[in-house]
């Protein structure tokens, strides 16, 4: 065995570092490797302390042949590691980057890009089939052109919201890490969004009763406050069922629990079938539905409350969920009063 490198040398690389030498033994290693590795790794085989066979096989190949490369490290908690191999004279240094975030960060691309796919895939071949349709065996049919047209202008409605989601998420992603700077009053947007969704909530034949003090000033943007409510009282009406009772309340709290501020909550309760408690934490993910054919159906994108999660994260507050089978739904949002933003 060479002498082992100086432990305050390796000990100043914030990194997970081991220097194996050439007899195949741990010759030396940092703290942060010990942590990553376990303890006592000095005077093993890296065999014993690695068993990743991708990873054997890049540092066999820089002893016996001086051939630098790189591998990968899976930890057990579902870490990845990309590990840099370099032959030096005294053997082999293995240098371990954390790449766990950049990995998660390319799946999450990966399957927003295929759950996109996925979701433009159907309507445009639902149009794109009677097209031909129309083109060909029912050119002369008038009452199929009348249905197929109806269909082909509701599929073409379910892409352009999609579109519009996208575009608005984007958007809200973009803005996430600038404060909002103005005043708003939810109140006046409570009773704006219900005014607005009242056409909405008369042909589902719901009610919507308002619950709400006179004024409830937050640091906010308008449009996104209007935005958040909308997804939220709209969700109420179409999935609370016909003939029920939505309530919008707003209340202050003097103290939340989480933000440990004063805030103001606002519960948007329907009387639905309510959701299993096994969806409840994936709901704001993207894409995610508990019933996606009655989502599609009732003209959802999978994207509202992701939409509203971002929101919520760029104003400094929360999004609560909270269900039970056959009782019913409450979406509650909670936002720093507008001295409590402004102190923090």
């Amino acid at each position: 065995m060479t002498n082992p490198p100086e432990p305050q040398l390796l000990d100043g690389i914030p990194m997970p570092v081991v220097v194996i030498d050439r007899d195949g033994r741990i010759d030396g290693a940092n703290a942060p490797a010990v942590e990553l590795l376990g303890g006592a790794l000095v005077g093993r085989l890296y065999l014993t302390a690695f068993r990743q066979p991708a990873l054997a096989v890049c540092i066999e190949a820089a002893l016996t042949g001086g051939l630098a490369g790189v591998s990968r490290f899976l930890q057990q908690g579902g870490r990845v590691f990309r590990v840099t191999v370099t032959p030096v004279p005294q053997g082999v240094v293995c240098a371990f980057e954390d790449v766990s975030e950049q990995e998660q960060i390319g799946q999450m691309r990966r399957d927003f890009v295929a759950n996109v796919s996925h979701e433009l895939r159907t309507p445009l071949t639902a149009l794109l089939g009677f097209i031909e349709t129309l083109q060909g065996a029912a050119r002369d049919d008038a009452p199929a052109r009348a249905r197929f047209l109806g269909i082909m202008e509701r599929e073409a409605g379910r892409m352009n919201r999609l579109v519009g989601d996208l575009l608005s998420l984007s958007r809200v992603e973009a803005q996430e890490r600038v404060r909002p700077t103005t005043s708003v009053d939810l109140a006046a947007v409570v009773a704006r969004v219900v005014a607005d969704l009242r056409p909405v909530a008369e042909a589902a034949k719901v009610e919507v009763r308002v619950v709400a003090g006179e004024q409830a000033l937050v640091q906010a943007d308008l449009d996104q406050m209007v935005q958040v409510l909308t997804n939220l009282v709209e969700n109420a009406v179409k999935y609370g069922g016909n003939g029920k009772l939505v309530m919008v309340s707003l209340q202050f709290d003097a103290r939340d629990a989480v933000l440990r501020v004063p805030a103001f909550r606002i519960d948007v309760t329907d009387q639905g079938e309510g959701i299993d408690a096994i969806h409840l934490p994936r709901l704001t993910e993207r894409f995610y539905r508990v019933d996606a054919h009655r989502s599609r159906e009732k003209g959802g994108t999978g994207l509202g409350l992701a939409i509203v999660k971002h929101i919520l994260n760029r104003h400094r507050g929360r999004l609560i969920i909270a269900s039970e089978r056959g009782v019913g739904s409450t979406f509650s949002v909670v936002l720093p009063t507008l001295i409590a933003a402004k102190d923090g």
